[in-house]
Formats: C-alpha cells, sequence, structure tokens
C-alpha cells in the first residue's frame, strides 16, 4: 500500500519550506514521490514554489477550489484515485493552513481508498513566534493540526527568544484545553526546522500519528476564513511592501493572517511571503501575476484601497 503523510500547520508555519527539505530526503533514500497541494483557493502559490525547487525530482499534483468543503473533499478524494495506480512509494499531502484534519483520516478510510493508501505520518509544523491573540476558530484548527501529529516541528525558532517558544508550547496546551484533548507537550518533544538532519527525517518518516479523542466544533458562516485575490497587478516591489505593511498594521482590514503571492518587475519574478512578523521577497525563474490575501472577516474595500492604491 501505498503511504500517505499529511504535512499540515496553521497560516505562515512552514510547510513550504519543510517539504522541500523532507522530500529530498525522501528521493535521496530513492523513493518515487508525489506532492499533493490540497488547498482551498482557486489557485495556488505554494505550488508554484515547489515546481522551482522540485518539479525534476518528483510529481506534483493539486486539489484547488469546490464551492464548499464536500464539494472539496470529492476533488481531493477524486485526485487520490488518480493516483493510485501510478506507482508512487509516498505521497505528501500539504494542505492549506486553515485545513480540518478530520478531512484527511476520512477520506483516506473511504472506499476504494482504503484498499490502496495507508496513512504513513501526520507531521505539524509551528511557528516559534506563535500569535498569542487568536480566535477562537482559528485556536481549534491549530489544535486540530497538532492533536494527531506523531511529530510536531518548530519553525523560525532561530527568531525566537526561549520566552516566546515557551509562550508557543504553553499555547499549544491551551488549545488541547480547548478542545477538550487530552495531549500535552513541551520543548523536548519537537525538532527545529532549521536544523533538521538525516537522523531527525529518518525519525519524522517513522513517526506515525496518535489518534487522539478531542471535541469537534463549529463555526457559523461569517466566522470563517477568507480569500482575496489580486490578478495582474500593476505594482513594484517597493509599492507591494508599502500596501504589505499597511494592510497588517490597519485593523479595519479584518484580521489578516497571511499574504503570498508574485508580480512581475522589469521582467523578473518577485515572490512575497508575508506575516504580520515577517515579510520575504525573492527573485525566482517563473511565476503567475497573483497576489493573495488570507484571514478572518477581511474587509474587501480597504484591503482594496491598499492594493490598488499602495502609495
Amino acid at each position: 500500500m501505498v503511504q500517505v503523510d499529511l504535512i499540515t500547520g496553521f497560516l505562515g508555519s512552514g510547510k513550504t519550506t519543510f517539504i522541500k527539505k523532507y522530500a529530498k530526503y525522501l528521493i535521496d533514500q530513492g523513493l518515487h514521490i508525489a506532492i499533493l497541494e490540497n488547498d482551498f483557493g482557486a489557485i495556488n502559490v505554494d505550488m508554484m514554489v515547489l515546481e522551482e525547487e522540485l518539479g525534476d525530482q518528483c510529481e506534483l499534483e493539486m486539489v484547488v477550489g469546490g464551492g464548499d468543503l464536500d464539494c472539496h473533499r470529492r476533488r481531493f478524494k477524486t485526485k487520490l484515485i488518480s493516483m493510485g495506480m501510478r506507482g508512487f512509494d509516498r505521497i505528501l499531502v500539504e494542505p492549506s493552513g486553515i485545513y480540518d484534519v478530520d478531512e484527511f483520516f476520512d477520506v483516506l478510510h473511504e472506499e476504494p481508498l482504503d484498499k490502496w493508501y495507508e496513512i504513513g505520518n501526520v507531521i505539524a509544523l509551528v511557528n516559534s513566534k506563535l500569535e498569542n491573540n487568536l480566535s477562537k476558530q482559528s485556536d481549534y484548527l491549530l489544535g486540530c493540526q497538532v492533536a494527531d501529529a506523531g511529530k510536531i516541528i518548530l519553525s523560525r525558532s532561530s527568531e525566537a527568544t526561549e520566552e516566546e517558544i515557551n509562550n508557543t508550547i504553553t499555547h499549544l496546551n491551551n488549545t488541547m484545553s480547548l478542545i477538550k484533548c487530552k495531549r500535552r507537550f513541551n520543548q523536548e518533544d519537537c525538532l527545529d526546522l532549521e536544523t533538521l538532519n538525516n537522523d531527525d527525517f529518518n525519525s519524522i518518516l517513522h513517526s506515525g500519528y496518535e489518534l487522539e479523542g478531542f471535541i469537534k466544533m463549529f463555526f457559523k458562516k461569517e466566522e470563517a476564513f477568507s480569500t482575496m485575490f489580486f490578478m495582474n497587478q500593476a505594482i513594484s516591489k517597493e509599492e507591494l511592501i508599502h500596501a504589505t505593511q499597511s494592510i497588517f498594521n490597519d485593523s479595519e482590514c479584518g484580521k489578516v493572517f497571511r499574504i503570498k503571492g508574485f508580480i512581475l518587475e522589469n521582467d523578473q519574478w518577485i515572490e512575497l511571503n508575508a506575516t504580520k512578523d515577517q515579510m520575504t521577497t525573492e527573485t525566482i525563474a517563473k511565476g503567475q501575476e497573483i497576489i493573495i490575501v488570507i484571514g478572518e472577516s477581511l474587509n474587501k474595500e480597504k484591503i482594496e484601497e491598499y492594493m490598488k492604491k499602495p502609495a
């Protein structure tokens, strides 16, 4: 049976960075692997990043869109069915940062997938500088992501103080209380994304997953996460940085978790990846002119004001 690993984590936790490292390790072991980007958005920016890094070394597939969660789940299942006979040793599934992990377990236990696949590992990425002031819905999703994880990996630990890391671990344990899960964590349970070595990857490869019980929570539509897309923006790198900073700093824009995407400036692709406390821009070989804003209770008019008139 084909092993399927879930690489989960909240928005901006470093999933794509981890997958690039993990995929290289698996390829070096001689495994034939595929990466399945399983996102709710209409366009998957992370897919383009992985194509640049790993396109010639492993196969990349994508599930996007869907008018509702049931539609998205059907598309996920259909994609796995279509991949079932292609001879993969392992499939890595990277979902959206606002993904409910229950979907992964439910789909993998449905026919005919339960005859072809088995769950390998559930790996959760957590930002060492985790924001404390998350909504109840965000804390619930965070709790779901770590509750069943066989291994938790901390990102950005070199940027975090010891107090921030301790606060992050405390936050994780508080989310366990929120969802009535008995599991608890300490720093020694976690690996450091920045210092992973072959021994660490071997332990990750055999980490499996936990089956912990917790309370399922449901939220009103107005409390749901939302995504805004800006296509073919006539915007410079300097203007984009200014607009991004302004959106994060203006509470009228809503609760913005992440802004990511690409622009084309002077025939050169530039990738943006930003959270409230970190922003990176990198020159890359190819992209698509799109900027994506992800958050809760987004104010479309206010965000458009910054993106269309950035300076």
